[in-house]
């Protein structure tokens, strides 16, 4: 099992991050990997909502569609692929600090499947360190 949790904390109303966060169109710009978005099934962004990403790990280019299981606008959201050698589930959760500010905890578990359970150390640790990076551009953006 891969278990990967991140936060960081934003000098930006809650609801703003969470906003724009929470927004599959802007995972490209503050998620170095991700390539780009394609919605799957019509908008507006709520549970049952499937997202086509494409995205590159490890130097290996993947396609994967993540579908929205919980989203509560402004406090949490989850979302889960099955598909592949690597179910992964992908959750958000905004927690207030002050008015002007919030912690976003990112976090990211799954169980690789064949080879690549061998590889689940070092893919933690990929993870980790990816998510960090992202949550340090996502707070670059917000806070500009």
């Amino acid at each position: 099992m891969v278990n990967v949790t991140t936060q960081i904390n934003i000098e930006v109303p809650k609801n703003k991050v969470a906003e724009y966060a929470a927004n599959p169109d802007n995972a490209p710009q503050w998620y170095k990997n991700i390539k780009s978005v394609e919605w799957k099934t019509p908008r507006p962004f709520r549970v049952g909502t499937q997202i086509a990403f494409k995205a590159t790990f490890l130097g290996k280019e993947l396609a994967y569609i993540y579908e929205i299981v919980k989203f509560n606008p402004g406090e949490d959201l989850v979302m889960r692929t099955s598909q592949g050698p690597f179910p992964m589930e992908t959750s958000y959760r905004w927690e207030v600090i002050d008015d002007n500010a919030c912690r976003m905890i990112l976090r990211n578990s799954g169980s690789p499947s064949g080879f690549l359970k061998l590889l689940a150390p070092f893919m933690e640790l990929a993870m980790k360190r990816a998510n960090k990076k992202d949550l340090k551009l996502l707070k670059f953006i917000l806070e500009k």
